[in-house]
């Protein structure tokens, strides 16, 4: 069974860091393309930012390239997405999504597995 469990969220200043994790179990972890996707109150649901765990190839959107850095621990099956000058508009319900492709991708339609999502809250 594929599980997929985010952590890390929490309130913070603008210009602030937090670091999420996604740690995943029950899949071939270096098969698959993990993406965190965000979705803030009111607003679709919308990928940021993925690995290819396989060769380590990224994409970032532009709202978020260089402030935030995905990266995965393949012993660990863990994606991270450290996540540096805050601003109160990153405000959302992150999420991570895994799907079985060594293809980028942020399209939510082409993931299957997700998980339960965690908060984070950036104040001004």
């Amino acid at each position: 069974e594929v599980q997929l469990v985010e952590s890390g969220g929490g309130l913070v200043q603008a210009g602030g860091s937090l670091r999420l994790s996604c740690a995943t179990s029950g899949f071939t972890f270096d098969n698959y393309a993990i993406t965190w996707f965000r979705q803030a109150s009111g607003k679709e649901r919308e990928g940021i930012s993925c690995i290819t765990v396989s060769d380590g190839s990224t994409y970032y959107i532009d709202s978020v390239k260089g402030r935030f850095t995905i990266s995965s621990d393949n012993a660990k099956n863990t994606v991270y997405l450290q996540m540096n000058n805050l601003r109160p508009d990153d405000t959302a319900i992150y999420y991570c999504a895994v799907r079985r492709s060594t293809m980028l991708s942020t399209s939510e339609n082409d993931y299957n597995f997700w998980g339960q999502g965690t908060q984070v809250t950036v104040s001004s």
